[in-house]
């Protein structure tokens, strides 16, 4: 991933809305979710998620498609796992294998406070 792939993707999760839809994407896995239900879900306007599915598609961490008369959003994990590679490549002097994140596995651990179930 290139820096500036990298400060996109960054800079459209940095929003609250943004950052509670893609993680809601993430855990749909890649059927991903109508965008109704993800309205639905987050409790927000169908028109304000539009806005921020088109950032989240504009920084390439979402796709979509259409089904019928749904839109379905799912998440682009190739370009999540490539995020977290570009965020590790340099930590533990330089052996990112001693401290990066495994790609896309599901978390077991208590959930942290500061994390609002979806």
């Amino acid at each position: 991933m290139e820096k500036i792939n990298a400060v996109a993707a960054l800079a459209a999760l940095a929003q609250d809305n943004r950052l509670d839809a893609f993680r809601l994407l993430v855990q749909a896995g890649p059927g991903g979710l109508p965008a109704g239900e993800v309205a639905a879900r987050l409790g927000l306007p169908p028109n304000t998620l539009s806005f921020h599915f088109d950032r989240l598609r504009q920084a390439g961490l979402v796709t979509v498609r259409r089904n019928g008369r749904s839109m379905i959003y799912a998440a682009r994990f190739e370009t999540m796992n490539a995020l977290l590679a570009y965020l590790t490549a340099n930590c533990c002097g330089g052996q990112p294998e001693l401290c990066a994140p495994p790609a896309c596995v599901p978390n077991t651990s208590a959930r942290q406070t500061d994390e609002q179930p979806v």
